[in-house]
């Protein structure tokens, strides 16, 4: 298999409970929360479609039929909206089960980020493949992962997502040693990753965000992988050890990140969002501007 094979793939972890988010989440998937009038998920996958992925993976568990139900053809409400002339509906909600092409396949226990990724071996096949995590928001210029496809086309490897990190953060990250490759100042050669460091033990500032592009022999190294705290197999460690058999890079893409998987992140990506609307940014910046802060 030729690594610099065009990527058409994209696997999205979507089976955790979203604890962090109780009790909103306790009836309904973490991935449906809104920002502004479209739930998260839906974001993600734009970004995919707007990067040229056409084959949506969806990797869900128990109590997630709502994902599949936002993907999905919905006659009644289609013709509902027709009924009624409300045709700019209409069209949103066409669109919405149009623009992929969606498969499903089921985490039967939460294993970690690593194990999530290696249900979908199946459907990913001998290809090389993207993930990309609903908890990332990034609001880019260029979509992220079309930035890192650009990197994957130029140097034939495995490519991760990265950003700076304050300090006192870094420990809820993995985290990479690079050494600086090329010349634009943005791509890194990894030498190591940790998963979850103490600051004062963290390799660098440069965080893995949710964003990945992988080849197929990641998964014989997720296989090898032991489980780590939890019972969990990451998927930093099989990262790990697939960069002993090949080069791996960590690409500090261009734009804004939202870190939609916190309350906090949840709210201030919720504001950027509707301040960009031309429907409600207008109104919603001066209502903000009333408030006694």
């Amino acid at each position: 298999m030729s690594a610099t094979r065009k990527i058409r793939k994209a696997v999205f972890p979507a089976a955790g409970l979203g604890t962090r988010f109780l009790p909103a989440t306790k009836a309904q998937p973490k991935e449906m929360l809104p920002l502004v009038d479209k739930p998260i998920i839906q974001y993600v996958i734009e970004e995919a479609v707007a990067s040229g992925l056409t084959s949506i993976i969806i990797v869900t568990g128990k109590g997630k039929n709502a994902i599949e139900d936002h993907f999905d053809v919905s006659y009644d409400l289609e013709r509902y909206l027709a009924a009624r002339g409300q045709n700019e509906q209409l069209e949103q909600v066409r669109a919405i089960s149009s623009m992929i092409s969606v498969c499903y396949v089921r985490q039967g226990e939460q294993l970690g980020l690593g194990h999530a990724v290696l249900q979908a071996r199946d459907l990913v096949g001998d290809e090389p493949f993207a993930v990309m995590l609903g908890d990332d928001i990034i609001d880019a210029p260029v979509p992220c992962m079309k930035q890192m496809l650009n990197v994957f086309e130029s140097y034939g490897g495995p490519v991760v997502a990265v950003q700076q990190v304050p300090r006192a953060e870094i420990s809820a990250y993995g985290v990479i040693d690079g050494a600086p490759e090329g010349d634009t100042g943005r791509l890194y050669r990894v030498r190591d990753m940790v998963e979850k460091p103490r600051a004062e033990e963290a390799p660098s500032d440069l965080a893995i965000i949710g964003r990945y592009l992988l080849t197929p022999d990641i998964f014989e190294e997720i296989e090898r992988t032991e489980r780590g705290k939890g019972g969990e197999i990451q998927l930093t460690d099989g990262l790990r050890r697939l960069a002993v058999q090949r080069p791996l890079y960590g690409y500090q893409f261009t734009g804004v990140r939202h870190d939609a998987g916190n309350k906090l992140g949840f709210l201030k990506a919720t504001v950027e969002f509707a301040l960009k609307r031309e429907d409600l940014g207008g109104a919603f910046r001066e209502y903000l501007k009333s408030l006694s802060l």
